[in-house]
């Protein structure tokens, strides 16, 4: 059974996650402040931490970055509505996704869910990846879409490749750049957007209308949770 580390200081809304993890087959382990999260971390090894950002004790993004300095868990924030700077931040910090207050707790389990989903496919080293007619041969750089041959550039294909690797997650724009340059560069970043633009373009071979690549507003893209 696979652990959870609910880090929330409002009661109600820690019970209502507990329960919704509970009933869905997780262990949830609770944490109330930032203090006792770092704590849980060394004894409980959970397998995705949930942090709230408001934290009264400490600010999460604070903790966000402590737990990155410890290691790799995957971690999902919670953030205001609207908090488009924290989205921000938190993903530069590591985060994997990001939930906005006022939340569904059934869709908080559906993202950790799809976040555990997302580190098995990335930790399998997959060569080959299907999504409706799409389908990326990783190690011979190869793109096709029903079957016929997409000329991307080696740019546009290590960006498709770091975003499908890991399908929902939501990278930033200079996450991006990081996977193509391996230095963040905010100077260039909105080339991202021209990258994308091409791709989508290519993929496209068929005029149809679907969107392999999503913008998330305001924030970067993510590949299509299939």
């Amino acid at each position: 059974m696979q652990t959870i580390l609910v880090v929330e200081d409002e009661p109600g809304i820690a019970r209502l996650v507990r329960d919704y993890l509970d009933r869905a087959g997780f262990r949830p382990a609770m944490a109330t402040t930032a203090g006792m999260a770092l704590d849980r971390l060394g004894t409980d090894t959970p397998d995705l931490v949930v942090l709230d950002l408001g934290l009264p004790d400490r600010d999460g993004l604070d903790v966000l970055r402590a737990i990155r300095q410890r290691g790799s868990v995957p971690v999902i924030i919670l953030t205001a509505r609207g908090d488009e700077v924290d989205r921000i931040v938190g993903l530069e910090l590591g985060a994997d996704d990001y939930v906005v207050k006022p939340f569904s707790p059934g869709e908080l389990v559906a993202r950790v869910r799809a976040v555990l989903r997302r580190g098995e496919l990335a930790a399998g080293n997959v060569d080959l990846l299907e999504v409706g007619e799409l389908r990326i041969d990783f190690p011979r750089m190869r793109v096709s879409v029903d079957g016929k041959l997409v000329d991307l550039t080696a740019t546009e294909f290590q960006l498709l490749a770091t975003m499908a690797r890991e399908p929902g997650r939501v990278f930033s724009r200079s996450q991006l750049l990081g996977a193509v340059h391996g230095v963040l560069s905010e100077t260039y970043d909105r080339a991202i957007d021209a990258h994308v633009k091409n791709i989508r373009r290519k993929l496209d071979t068929n005029g149809g209308d679907t969107q392999y690549i999503q913008t998330v507003h305001g924030v970067g893209y993510r590949f299509i949770d299939d």
